[in-house]
This record gives C-alpha cells, structure tokens and sequence, in this order.
C-alpha cells in the first residue's frame, strides 16, 4: 500500500462568502445541487446517512436523496432495515453529501419522519420494474443464506405481480427536517470556509465556523 499518511491536496477551485451565499439554507442546497448535477458528476445525489440506534451506537451507509423542498430532504427505503430500525429508535439522523470534484461538503442534521403513503406511492411506481420487484424480495439487512435466495425470491414476486407489483407495506419514503446546515468550501492552505445555517426561534442563523 502506498503512504496514506503523505497524500496531500489543495483546494483552490472556489470559495464560500457570507455575502454571496443565500440567506436561505434550503436555497443554497438546492443552488449546490443544480451546480453538482450540471457537471455531471458521477452520483451528485448520493448522500451519506448517519443513524443511531436503540444501544448508542452510530451507523452509516450511502442513500440517494429523491427530493428536497421546504419541508426537507427525501430519501425511500426499506422500514423494516437497519436504518429504519434505528429510526423508529431514534428519529434523529444526519446527511453528508460530498462532492470531490467541487471541493465541497454539506452536511445537513435533523428530524426524520416518513413521508406519506401517497407520496410513497407516488414514487414507488416510477421505479423500474426490476426495483419494484426487489423491494419485495430482499429482507433487507437480514442475514440470508445466499445469493440464489434473493434470486428465487424475485422470481417468485415476478410471478405473482406480473408487471404490476403495488408497494410493499414495509418500503416507503423517509424525510429530514433539518434544524442544521452546514456548507464546506475547500480552500488553499486548510483554511476552508465553512458556513453553518442553524434554526433558532424558527429563524435561519447564519455563522462562520473555524476550519
């Protein structure tokens, strides 16, 4: 293995000014976003999810955020997973979306709640058939035996729903209702803006924290 420990970059490709960012942290997000989808980057609306469960202990793995408006950020899953299980422990999570090529960070902390049936619905039937399938076929975060078990599970929901299989029960929509922003912009030398938007009094504060 190479020397991890002497990698090294610098970050120079933009800055983050008070005045120039948005007094809106939902505007701002969206602002990143749309500029992260326009350079086409590989998986611009990946997103880091951090979850705690039940016993204290933290846990991570990648989602795709679906939306984002003014009620917060989207994401769909299985409720009956480990993060939804953690969830329904404690409905409090963290998002990270990093985007390497714009030298960028957001980090967005809050309340989750699931989305509504509807709205489930909804975006449940824009999937493609092949992941409405395996939404019922795979227990997700279970132990299983093998690979030919989710093999054989989706034949047998292939075969019972045909091209139409409804929305499990135990798979929906989740949203964060952020109370918290964070924006980071990489800068030369470690001295990186970062802009935090935290809600107080339901008013958006906007503060610049250290590097």
């Amino acid at each position: 293995m190479d020397d991890i420990a002497s990698l090294r970059k610098s970050y120079e490709r933009a800055e983050l000014d008070e005045s120039a960012s948005l007094p809106d942290p939902i505007a701002q997000f969206s602002l990143w976003l749309q500029q992260a989808l326009d350079a086409k980057l590989p998986e611009p609306n990946a997103m880091t999810l951090a979850t705690v469960g039940a016993n204290g202990r933290p846990s991570s793995r990648v989602v795709l955020i679906k939306g984002v408006d003014a009620r917060g950020l989207v994401w769909y899953t299985n409720y009956d997973s480990r993060k939804g299980r953690e969830l329904a422990a404690n409905p409090y999570a963290s998002l990270q979306f990093h985007w390497v090529e714009m030298e960028r960070v957001v980090r967005i902390e809050g309340r989750v709640e699931k989305t509504s049936a509807a709205e489930s619905d909804a975006y449940f039937a824009t999937r493609p058939l092949d992941s409405r399938i395996g939404a019922w076929a795979s227990p997700q975060s279970q132990v299983i035996a093998s690979r030919a078990l989710l093999v054989a599970n989706a034949a047998k929901i292939g075969a019972r729903f045909l091209m139409q299989p409804p929305r499990p029960p135990h798979w929906g929509g989740y949203r964060l209702v952020a109370d918290t922003f964070e924006f980071w912009q990489g800068r030369r030398s470690r001295l990186h803006d970062r802009l935090r938007y935290r809600l107080a009094d339901g008013q958006w504060l906007r503060e610049r924290l250290a590097p």
